[in-house]
């Protein structure tokens, strides 16, 4: 259990004003302050609808109360809820309630840490709670529940156990060096080295289809004034979210769209055209252009049918960052009376669409899922960070190497070592406090 004497309370619902608010209460404080806000505390796990007083005992509003009492709680601790009407004036009063009795005002994601640390959940299912709290499609929420349900979590035990059961092994070979028996080869650890490095790999595609899921993909679309930009951006929104003119340089500014194609969240950027201008401002838009592309993954590169690619724009091909996949749009297919399709070489992808019709959107649409590797309805998805994806290729380049190393028990036994401190990470046994804090901090208060 975690060793803290204070108690912390918040309102753990959204901001703004709704027909439910909920202040929540967590620590050893919590039963005294039911009982002066109730006057009395109710039974464990019972809803009790009571009236809420305040300083003076003068009515704040009547509501439900819960109370529950640790270690049978989100916390670990005791914990108080407070369900009344969801003003935000309203709220404030019984916060501010809450604090004249004791409590303190708690920190981003305190609640859930004090879970975390009270062994309630593990570290990932932690980060699944902020994950089901953002998510933005259908499927992310679906990927992030697994998650937090500890689909997640048991996927990585189930490697984690057959890896420390292989470390056991090698370390106690390396008891009896004098003995003539080939351990190595009798135990047969390179094959359970391979076992163990093919089911980290099923773990690992279905956590990177649900990073996917959480991060999205960013999108920047380029290229010279009047090319349809704005257009294509409206076509993949499905609303006018940019303004669409004849007039050369209408966005000045960088548009910015959510969108998704089959549950996969879309972060496009409409940009300023790329021209030699005098235009303080458009100078401005075009200079965000080239700062957006540095974050982003994929580079739409729109030309016209018409005219194909020129000087300008093998230009801007060459200012694009390293590692950014690069596509050609070729728009206003509608002009040339050609067809919607994709041309593909060696080093390059030209896809011929309508901006203005709509024809081919639908090729781009599956192009860019099939570049993110994205799988619609993949089974047993779970909600996954960086961190869990770059634990999990760490702990993959450890078996390679141990794998390399088969006939020195010592390296095996070391590699197997830092694999398991690299998987353990990811549901919180070796996590040093700094990247704690760094994880929770982006929670909401209250939660």
């Amino acid at each position: 259990m975690l060793n803290t004497k204070d108690t912390i309370a918040a309102i753990a619902t959204a901001s703004g004003a709704g027909g439910i608010g909920v202040v929540r209460v967590s620590g050893p404080l919590s039963q005294s302050i039911a009982t002066h806000i109730l006057g009395a505390c109710p039974a464990p796990r019972h809803a009790a609808y009571l009236p809420f007083y305040d300083i003076n005992q003068q009515l704040i509003d009547r509501g439900i109360a819960i109370y529950y009492q640790n270690p049978h709680s989100y916390t670990g601790e005791d914990v108080l809820e407070l369900q009344a009407h969801g003003g935000t004036a309203l709220m404030q009063l019984l916060l501010v309630r809450c604090i004249e009795l004791g409590a303190r005002q708690a920190e981003p994601g305190e609640f859930t840490k004090r879970a975390y640390l009270n062994d309630k959940i593990d570290l990932a299912q932690a980060e699944a709670v902020a994950d089901v709290i953002n998510a933005t499609t259908i499927e992310a929420a679906k990927s992030a529940v697994r998650s937090l349900s500890g689909e997640f979590s048991n996927s990585i035990n189930q490697v984690l156990a057959k890896l420390i059961n292989l470390r056991m092994y090698v370390e106690a070979c390396l008891d009896f060096p004098e003995e003539e028996i080939d351990f190595i080869t009798q135990g047969k650890v390179a094959e359970k080295l391979t076992a163990i490095a093919a089911q980290l790999k099923l773990v690992f595609a279905k956590a990177k289809q649900g990073s996917l899921l959480r991060e999205g993909m960013h999108i920047v679309l380029v290229g010279q004034p009047n090319v349809g930009k704005s257009s294509l951006m409206n076509q993949l929104s499905g609303e006018e979210v940019a303004i669409v003119t004849p007039i050369a340089g209408t966005t000045r500014d960088s548009i910015k769209s959510f969108i998704q194609i089959n549950g996969l969240p879309l972060h496009i950027i409409d940009t300023a055209g790329l021209r030699d201008t005098e235009d303080e401002v458009e100078k401005i838009g075009i200079a965000r252009t080239y700062q957006a592309l540095q974050n982003a993954q994929v580079a739409l590169l729109l030309v016209d049918a018409a005219h194909g690619i020129g000087e300008t724009e093998k230009i801007v091909l060459n200012r694009l960052p390293q590692g950014i996949s690069k596509i050609w749009v070729h728009n206003k297919i509608d002009v040339t009376n050609e067809t919607a399709k994709i041309k593909e070489t060696a080093d390059e992808t030209h896809i011929y669409l309508s901006a203005k019709t709509g024809e081919g959107i639908d090729l781009l649409k599956q192009y860019l899922l099939n570049i993110a590797g994205y799988q619609q309805n993949a089974e047993g998805v779970f909600m996954a960070r960086a961190r869990h994806l770059n634990a999990l290729s760490e702990v993959d380049n450890h078996l390679t190497i141990a794998a390399a190393q088969i006939n020195a028990a010592e390296l095996v036994a070391e590699e197997l070592k830092l694999a398991q401190e690299a998987l353990s990470s990811i549901t919180g046994e070796f996590t040093p406090d700094d990247l704690l804090g760094e994880i929770f901090s982006k929670f909401c208060i209250g939660k």
